[in-house]
């Protein structure tokens, strides 16, 4: 199967947060991600840092896998009418619906931890499934 996820999920992988174990079996399929997943899980390993959740030397050597993991990056030049049309139509923030967008585009499923905009999405009717993981 084929699934778009965003840095939420791949943050599971290198970070013990909940549902890693459930995170980590998602890497057995397919996976695709926008760019935009990139400067998002730096922002993510960085934030950890500052709040003494990661050291600065945990923080990179996540980075490092992270860069190595096999998710199929797109850019998102041609995502950036439909984003606005989800961002709009669920009062989201856009560069969450970037991730919709694609998995729209690709015809797969979403996976996200991120409870808000599974809800929206979900209650909106995008055309996208989205699966929470928690």
């Amino acid at each position: 199967m084929s699934f778009v996820i965003d840095a939420s999920i791949a943050i599971k992988w290198v970070v013990a947060e909940p549902g890693a174990e459930t995170a980590l079996l998602l890497r057995q399929e397919r996976l695709f991600a926008p760019d935009l997943l990139i400067p998002e899980c730096a922002n993510i390993l960085w934030k950890k840092v500052r709040r003494g959740e990661l050291t600065g030397a945990e923080a990179t050597v996540a980075a490092r896998l992270l860069s190595m993991a096999d998710i199929e990056l797109e850019p998102m030049r041609a995502l950036l009418e439909p984003a606005t049309r989800l961002a709009i139509a669920l009062d989201h923030p856009a560069y969450d619906c970037i991730y919709l967008a694609l998995a729209e585009a690709l015809g797969c499923e979403f996976v996200t931890a991120d409870q808000v905009l599974s809800r929206k999405a979900n209650a909106g009717g995008i055309q996208a499934r989205v699966r929470l993981l928690i």
